[in-house]
């Protein structure tokens, strides 16, 4: 089962089918977990669906305490009940009892570089784009402030490191690898970087990727040398539907960047999908228009489900 994130519609997908549509809010992002599914909305807060519960009426604004903008979430994989949220402007907030209270993890906006964070479209605010817990230390969780940071912490927000060594300053999308201890991948705005000590330097792997605004990044679960990521030569052509002009990259290990586009719609007004893993030699691709899926480690795609939305997707996850 899917959940995209448009920007006007929450859609459930389910045996390559959209089975329900949420809507009536601006959604910002979404994650799913085996109990739990939760969606970020722009102007409402944070909505959670039990597991079993179908439908609109199964969704339930929780989280009185949390700003009306959520704009990142993401699940404990340490706790079964710990949940993350960022919103706008960038704060963090913890839950560990499954979104029903709340608890700021303050001193973030307190960092030296805080005061040059500004969102381009929104330049007298910030927001957390991105939130990525690490698989194998409970506490650390990268932080992606768009745009201004990559900011760490190793104790669960009670402190904050930012700008490691060599780390981007715009980052869409953060990834880890359940089996490689250490690897932490992003898909930036001033282009790509991937770490393998757990954050602390990161080195900028561009060769072949000729498009460097990165938004959405994949790896696969059962080989952490495989990347794919969403990119364009800029904002504009990334998110504009009117000047759109974006591309999907895999990487193997050490070779080169290289185009992978085939059975994607042509890059001129294909705007910047998101991606996922699902399964080994499986990734997922969430575009305008529908859902596009590659099983043979994102060398061809083809469109597995169609929708009739207008897009742009914000998130997706898979369960």
């Amino acid at each position: 089962m899917q959940f995209v994130a448009l920007d006007d519609a929450l859609l459930t997908v389910d045996d390559d089918t959209v089975t329900e549509r949420f809507d009536g809010h601006e959604f910002e992002c979404v994650v799913a977990g085996p109990n739990r599914v939760f969606a970020g909305t722009f102007e409402a807060g944070l909505y959670r669906r039990e597991d079993g519960g179908s439908g609109d009426d199964d969704w339930h604004r929780v989280g009185d305490s949390l700003p009306d903008s959520v704009t990142a979430v993401a699940l404990d994989p340490h706790d079964g009940d710990g949940v993350w949220v960022g919103t706008e402007p960038s704060r963090v907030f913890h839950s560990a009892d499954g979104g029903d209270s709340w608890t700021e993890r303050t001193g973030l906006t307190d960092l030296p570089s805080a005061d040059s964070w500004y969102f381009p479209p929104r330049p007298d605010t910030h927001h957390i784009r991105w939130l990525e817990p690490d698989p194998h230390r409970e506490g650390r969780l990268y932080v992606g402030i768009e745009a201004g940071a990559l900011v760490v912490t190793d104790d669960g927000g009670e402190t904050w490191t930012e700008r490691p060594g060599g780390s981007r300053r715009d980052n869409h999308q953060l990834a880890t690898h359940p089996a490689a201890v250490g690897r932490v991948y992003s898909a930036a705005g001033d282009g790509y970087a991937e770490s393998t000590d757990h954050g602390r330097t990161w080195v900028q792997p561009q060769s072949g990727l000729d498009h460097r605004y990165c938004w959405s990044v994949a790896v696969d679960p059962g080989d952490p040398d495989l990347r794919v990521v969403s990119a364009a030569s800029g904002a504009s052509r990334a998110h504009r539907s009117g000047t759109a002009e974006s591309y999907v990259y895999r990487k193997h290990g050490d070779d080169p960047w290289e185009v992978s586009m085939g059975g994607l719609p042509e890059p001129e007004g294909f705007r910047r999908p998101v991606l996922a893993p699902a399964g080994h030699g499986t990734f997922l691709a969430a575009a305008d228009d529908g859902l596009y899926r590659s099983e043979d480690g994102g060398r061809s795609w083809k469109q597995a489900v169609t929708w009739d939305e207008t897009g742009p997707v914000r998130g997706l996850a898979i369960r």
